[in-house]
């Protein structure tokens, strides 16, 4: 599991998976390695880095303070259960710092840990879904440290994650919606105030939507190369196909096994493959439509180009019979009316892409000004909180960039992204 740690948290025997701040703020030349010795550790304590990302399955996990060594005669001194309370207060010390490590913060803190993540997900999930079209079972270990990892992203910044998938080019297209669809399951779930097991799972179902892929024919040359191009009767096949690998695991939960099978049904009754409608769907698997349609929205096909994240929720806004309407309601809520990537023409005439939510009103986020359309050039980057008590500046509509003198809009959107947060992917 990754944690991130402040500098003066680490500890002999942990081991640095990525390091929170630039590349000149360390002396080492390795980006993760093991603190073996107390010269390393100095040196790393010393320098300008805001924190580390650790990780527990290679190293050391973070621990409670170590009482100093105790005599006889301060044994024999001690009143009864003393022992025993010294260990309830070293229990309680350790989960306030497990509390701090999931405490809300930044999106631009929580970044740098997500793309460790997602970089450390991207490499089981490679093994993962290689192991499925061998034929091989599920290793539902595997898959789990991911969830976990996803899901405490999530709840110290509801939109970094999810963010980073939507806006980073180089993670590859598979694994980003697996990992993107995960996320917003996860948000999804705890905006809907489900269970703490449950928002586990609906993460797990995220990540395993679509591994009935993974067993489709492998002679199949789908059109532009796409999978989902493939003729219906194939491409169909998935969901069914998924459900069988899965179920014939012991461990699976029946959730995640609704949300495979069902989350292409409609609510009204025109989805595969049993043409389910209204309650006959499971509730997660009415979550997982929804996660999974924006997701796919916001991808290439060879036949439809991607649309922009906030023409992504319009669109689904007007798919009547499609969703369950209350969760779509939650969904938006989520992730906002404009969520980060959009691009958005502001009643200054400037064109602007959104970085970051604003809790105080999910029509107002944080946007990044960067072409004046009156001028018909690019201008400095700034940035505008439009629901800020001083800020008059608000979104006219979401923006065309055709006709622009600006790149494509994937590219254009990675560029923003990065730029904005440099120092933090």
């Amino acid at each position: 599991m990754l944690k991130h740690l402040e500098l003066s948290d680490v500890e002999l025997g942990m081991f640095v998976h990525k390091m929170d701040g630039g590349w000149f703020d360390h002396p080492f030349w390795k980006g993760n390695f093991l603190i073996e010795d107390e010269k390393r550790l100095e040196i790393l304590r010393s320098s300008k880095l805001r924190g580390v990302v650790i990780d527990t399955s290679r190293g050391k996990d973070v621990s409670a303070p170590v009482a100093p060594a105790r005599t006889a005669a301060d044994a024999a001194g001690d009143a009864p259960g003393a022992a025993s309370s010294e260990r309830i207060r070293a229990i309680s010390r350790r989960s306030r710092r497990e509390a701090e490590a999931l405490m809300p913060v930044s999106i631009e803190r929580e970044l740098h840990v997500a793309q460790a993540i997602a970089d450390k997900a991207q490499k089981n999930l490679q093994q993962v879904f290689f192991a499925a079209r061998l034929g091989r079972a599920l290793n539902v270990k595997a898959i789990e440290p991911v969830v976990n990892d996803i899901l405490s992203s999530v709840r110290r910044n509801p939109q970094a994650f999810s963010s980073l998938m939507r806006c980073k080019l180089k993670n590859q297209q598979m694994f980003r919606h697996a990992l993107g669809v995960s996320a917003l399951m996860i948000s999804l779930a705890r905006r809907m105030k489900l269970p703490s097991q449950d928002v586990h799972n609906c993460g797990l179902a995220g990540l395993l939507l679509d591994i009935g892929v993974n067993h489709l024919p492998t002679t199949i040359e789908p059109p532009h190369g796409d999978i989902r191009n493939a003729d219906p009767a194939i491409w169909q096949q998935h969901v069914m196909l998924g459900y069988r690998a899965l179920n014939n695991d012991d461990v699976m939960p029946q959730l995640v096994l609704d949300a495979v099978l069902q989350h292409h049904e409609r609510i009204d009754g025109g989805g595969f493959p049993k043409g389910l409608a209204d309650s006959a769907i499971a509730r997660v698997a009415r979550m997982a439509a929804i996660c999974d349609t924006f997701e796919f929205l916001l991808s290439p096909t060879g036949t439809e180009a991607p649309l922009d994240p906030a023409a992504a929720v319009a669109q689904m806004k007007t798919m009547t019979g499609a969703f369950d309407e209350e969760i779509l309601h939650l969904f938006i809520e989520s992730i906002g009316l404009y969520p980060v990537g959009s691009f958005v023409r502001l009643t200054s005439d400037r064109l602007a892409m959104v970085i970051d939510e604003d809790h105080r009103d999910h029509t107002l986020p944080v946007v990044q000004a960067f072409y004046c359309f009156a001028a018909g050039k690019q201008i400095n980057p700034r940035r505008v909180e439009l629901a800020a008590s001083e800020e008059t500046d608000r979104i006219r509509e979401i923006a065309d960039l055709g006709g622009l003198d600006l790149p494509d809009a994937a590219c254009l959107r990675e560029m923003i992204f990065l730029s904005t947060y440099k120092n933090a992917t």
